[in-house]
């Protein structure tokens, strides 16, 4: 079996030398992911391998080939091709030699047929490589002909066809298109330059942050704490999400400066009007701080023009006034709803649906005109010391790290490769992922508990009950488990298949 994936249409536009570079940093990528999402290890880069996965890059498409044993793994693969930047869409085929019409009717028939029972259908053929005796409408006509006599098809319909039958020719091969599905277009992660994205977990940041990564910038996340322990977990079980889905391809850091103190001395040394810009300011200015060190080019922030005071043009124009860097807003001219909407087609909605919000600067009469004179002249109270310690107190982790420092208090989280008997195995992915890959353990009882439900749920699991927390990789579980055990509940620990540690907390 193979798959076909089309370039997305602004690669083609490029010149020879920028789509060859963009083409082999997408199978560079593609490689990396599958070796890493599906636990491979034989992963090839060229030409195809009858013995193991490979990825090919060719001037006008991409082909994946599975060998028949590892076959099973087609759910999990379609998936990240799903979620790859830089691809369009892409087909599952069945490959075969190129043959006479008569085979090619035999092998095109051998997956339609009972598709088309009772349905009218179309055949359109897509031919490119070696010169060919034929045309694509010979083929159209030909398989359609033999189709039609020999499948129970109601009939041909060229404009309003119930089943397309899609085949390709490519040189010497032809393809059967089993399925065709959609890709997040885009371009290659990392054949743009890195970014540093500010994310608080709502709506807006985790859908711009999502934005810049699928124009194949490197996203590392920047969360300002201001306070809040769980808000913290939230944001990064938030930002190990969209990087797992949309960005795994590259290694990325996720760092939190300690906000609490720059906020306590706006609230004590700034006008109240003014606070909001003044905050903001401050986050741009630590940013910058931040993207010097990993020589990061810009900011991306998930604003949108009038949508809350400080987004006001005017006070965006005074708050990017003191950033040297170039602030990109994906979202800048984008409504509320538009904005919920992506985060629900991207699967962020839910996490930032649950994550708690934290503010510790509330104007109670906001500037929406502010002025730069007055900034400066309330900025002048400020101890810049403070904003200087927070800088220096960043806290800096590759991103595959984040559970092992989850929380800071918590009591030890147990990872269990085995399960006890009359342990309870709660699995908090995802409903899809959980569908896809549903988790099957004999012997044991299994709770499908997403984990935006987890919080509130939670409080009806019997205290002399063991129950073990479930993710795929362990990330999100042991968050979650670290959160819990912060919480008070102490017989909460993370299944996690072949591994076995104490992780300190």
């Amino acid at each position: 079996m193979k798959y076909l994936l089309k370039y997305s249409p602004e690669m083609t536009t490029k010149s020879r030398t920028v789509r060859t570079r963009f083409c082999r940093q997408l199978r560079k990528n593609l490689a990396r992911i599958l070796r890493e999402q599906l636990g491979l290890h034989d992963v090839a880069t060229g030409a195809k391998s009858p013995e193991s996965i490979s990825v090919e890059a060719n001037w006008d498409n991409l082909q994946i080939y599975i060998p028949p044993e590892q076959q099973e793994l087609a759910p999990r693969i379609e998936e990240i091709l799903s979620n790859t930047p830089g691809i369009w869409g892409f087909s599952r085929v069945l490959s075969y030699p190129l043959g006479t019409f008569d085979d090619m009717l035999a092998q095109t028939r051998a997956v339609y047929a009972e598709r088309m029972k009772g349905k009218t259908f179309v055949v359109r053929c897509r031919r490119a490589g070696w010169y060919h005796k034929f045309s694509s409408m010979d083929v159209e006509r030909t398989i359609g002909a033999g189709l039609l006599q020999q499948t129970e098809a109601v009939g041909v319909s060229l404009n309003k066809a119930e089943i397309t039958v899609a085949l390709e020719v490519r040189d010497q091969e032809f393809f059967v298109v089993d399925a065709s599905m959609p890709g997040i277009g885009g371009f290659p992660l990392g054949t743009v330059d890195s970014v540093i994205s500010l994310i608080s977990g709502g709506f807006d940041s985790a859908v711009s942050t999502f934005m810049t990564m699928k124009r194949g910038m490197r996203a590392h996340f920047l969360f300002f704490n201001l306070g809040g322990h769980e808000h913290e977990l939230a944001v990064k079980e938030l930002s190990f999400y969209l990087w797992n889905r949309f960005g795994s391809s590259h290694h990325v850091y996720f760092i939190t400066v300690p906000f609490e103190e720059v906020v306590r001395e706006i609230l004590v040394k700034v006008e109240n009007s003014q606070m909001g810009v003044v905050l903001k300011r401050m986050m741009l200015r630590a940013a910058t701080a931040v993207a010097n060190e990993l020589e990061s080019d810009a900011l991306v922030t998930g604003e949108s023009v009038a949508q809350v005071s400080s987004q006001t043009l005017a006070n965006l124009a005074v708050i990017d006034e003191i950033c040297p860097k170039l602030v990109l807003r994906p979202l800048i001219m984008s409504d509320k709803q538009d904005i919920v909407d992506m985060a629900r087609k991207i699967g962020t909605e839910k996490f930032s649906a649950v994550i708690p919000e934290y503010c510790g600067v509330i104007s109670v009469r906001p500037a929406t005109r502010a002025r730069r004179n007055r900034i400066e002249r309330e900025e002048a109270r400020f101890d810049f010391t403070v904003l200087e310690q927070a800088i220096a107190g960043q806290v800096k982790l590759d991103i595959r790290s984040l559970a092992d420092t989850a929380a800071c208090s918590a009591p030890a989280v147990h990872i269990v490769p085995v399960p006890a008997k009359g342990a309870v195995l709660v699995d908090i992915r995802h409903p899809a992922e959980e569908e896809l890959l549903p988790l099957k353990v004999a012997g044991h009882e299994i709770l499908r508990i997403p984990f935006y439900r987890l919080g509130s749920e939670a409080a009806d699991f019997k205290r002399g009950q063991q129950y073990l927390l479930y993710c795929g990789k362990g990330v999100m579980s042991r968050l979650h488990a670290s959160h819990l055990r912060h919480l008070g509940w102490e017989n909460i620990g993370v299944y996690l298949p072949g591994k076995a540690a104490v992780i300190a907390a």
